[in-house]
Protein backbone atom coordinates (compact mmCIF):
# COMPACT_ATOMS: atom_id res chain seq x y z
CA UNK A 1 0.00 0.00 0.00
CA UNK A 2 1.22 3.50 -0.82
CA UNK A 3 2.06 5.74 1.89
CA UNK A 4 2.04 9.68 2.24
CA UNK A 5 4.65 12.21 3.61
CA UNK A 6 5.17 15.60 4.51
CA UNK A 7 8.67 16.99 4.79
CA UNK A 8 9.27 20.76 6.18
CA UNK A 9 10.35 22.36 9.45
CA UNK A 10 8.86 20.61 12.01
CA UNK A 11 6.63 23.93 13.08
CA UNK A 12 5.14 23.76 9.97
CA UNK A 13 4.30 20.15 9.95
CA UNK A 14 3.83 18.45 13.05
CA UNK A 15 0.09 19.21 12.74
CA UNK A 16 -0.43 16.37 9.54
CA UNK A 17 0.15 13.35 11.59
CA UNK A 18 -3.16 13.90 13.09
CA UNK A 19 -4.24 13.64 9.63
CA UNK A 20 -2.54 9.75 10.06
CA UNK A 21 0.54 11.21 7.41
CA UNK A 22 4.38 10.19 8.10
CA UNK A 23 5.92 13.29 9.48
CA UNK A 24 9.56 14.08 8.82
CA UNK A 25 11.19 17.39 9.99
CA UNK A 26 13.94 18.19 7.94
CA UNK A 27 16.61 21.08 9.66
CA UNK A 28 19.60 20.64 7.56
CA UNK A 29 20.03 20.32 3.67
CA UNK A 30 22.17 17.24 3.66
CA UNK A 31 19.37 15.12 5.67
CA UNK A 32 16.81 16.45 3.24
CA UNK A 33 18.33 15.03 0.17
CA UNK A 34 18.80 11.64 1.75
CA UNK A 35 15.38 11.53 3.03
CA UNK A 36 13.87 12.26 0.06
CA UNK A 37 15.68 9.54 -1.96
CA UNK A 38 14.67 6.96 0.78
CA UNK A 39 11.26 7.91 0.88
CA UNK A 40 10.70 7.89 -3.23
CA UNK A 41 12.31 4.13 -2.75
CA UNK A 42 10.32 3.33 -0.14
CA UNK A 43 6.98 3.09 -1.58
CA UNK A 44 5.75 6.73 -0.82
CA UNK A 45 3.22 7.86 -3.79
CA UNK A 46 2.94 11.49 -2.63
CA UNK A 47 5.40 13.52 -0.63
CA UNK A 48 4.18 17.06 0.92
CA UNK A 49 7.10 19.76 1.26
CA UNK A 50 6.90 22.89 2.71
CA UNK A 51 7.96 25.75 -0.13
CA UNK A 52 11.20 26.54 1.87
CA UNK A 53 12.75 23.49 1.67
CA UNK A 54 11.83 22.92 -1.80
CA UNK A 55 13.73 26.06 -2.49
CA UNK A 56 16.76 24.48 -1.36
CA UNK A 57 16.43 20.54 -3.23
CA UNK A 58 15.02 21.82 -6.61
CA UNK A 59 18.00 20.24 -7.97
CA UNK A 60 17.01 16.65 -6.52
CA UNK A 61 12.88 17.48 -6.69
CA UNK A 62 13.90 17.85 -10.66
CA UNK A 63 14.70 14.29 -10.57
CA UNK A 64 11.23 12.71 -9.78
CA UNK A 65 9.10 15.41 -11.83
CA UNK A 66 8.74 12.99 -14.81
CA UNK A 67 8.01 9.92 -13.22
CA UNK A 68 4.79 8.80 -11.55
CA UNK A 69 5.50 8.55 -8.42
CA UNK A 70 6.33 10.42 -5.89
CA UNK A 71 4.24 12.98 -6.32
CA UNK A 72 5.97 15.76 -4.95
CA UNK A 73 3.55 19.05 -4.11
CA UNK A 74 4.61 21.93 -2.25
CA UNK A 75 3.09 23.26 0.66
CA UNK A 76 3.41 26.66 2.70
CA UNK A 77 5.20 26.69 5.80
CA UNK A 78 4.69 28.40 9.07
CA UNK A 79 7.11 31.19 7.52
CA UNK A 80 4.50 32.22 4.86
CA UNK A 81 3.23 31.24 0.99
CA UNK A 82 6.04 32.13 -1.49
CA UNK A 83 4.17 31.06 -4.35
CA UNK A 84 6.06 28.27 -5.79
CA UNK A 85 3.06 25.72 -4.87
CA UNK A 86 0.50 27.67 -6.50
CA UNK A 87 2.67 27.42 -9.75
CA UNK A 88 3.66 24.08 -9.36
CA UNK A 89 -0.39 23.47 -9.84
CA UNK A 90 -0.35 25.44 -12.47
CA UNK A 91 2.55 24.40 -14.74
CA UNK A 92 1.03 20.79 -14.05
CA UNK A 93 -2.25 21.72 -15.43
CA UNK A 94 -0.80 23.23 -18.11
CA UNK A 95 1.23 20.57 -19.48
CA UNK A 96 -1.30 17.97 -18.79
CA UNK A 97 -4.41 19.63 -20.85
CA UNK A 98 -2.29 22.37 -23.06
CA UNK A 99 -3.92 25.55 -21.49
CA UNK A 100 -4.52 27.30 -18.53
CA UNK A 101 -8.10 26.05 -17.30
CA UNK A 102 -7.67 27.22 -13.45
CA UNK A 103 -6.09 30.64 -13.65
CA UNK A 104 -7.09 32.11 -16.77
CA UNK A 105 -9.95 35.04 -16.51
CA UNK A 106 -12.67 32.47 -18.99
CA UNK A 107 -11.75 29.24 -16.71
CA UNK A 108 -14.42 27.21 -16.04
CA UNK A 109 -13.43 26.78 -12.57
CA UNK A 110 -10.98 28.90 -11.27
CA UNK A 111 -8.74 27.94 -8.60
CA UNK A 112 -9.89 30.57 -5.93
CA UNK A 113 -13.37 28.64 -6.15
CA UNK A 114 -11.29 25.93 -4.69
CA UNK A 115 -8.54 27.05 -2.48
CA UNK A 116 -9.00 30.81 -1.66
CA UNK A 117 -6.22 30.60 1.11
CA UNK A 118 -3.88 30.02 -0.70
CA UNK A 119 -4.27 32.67 -3.20
CA UNK A 120 -4.08 35.50 -0.59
Amino acid sequence: MYKIAVMGDYDSIYGFATLGLDTFPVDNLDYGVTLLKRLAEDNYAVIYMTEALASDLNKEIDRYREVMKPAIILIPGISGNTGAGIAGVKKSVEQAVGSDILFNEDAIFPISVFIPVFIT
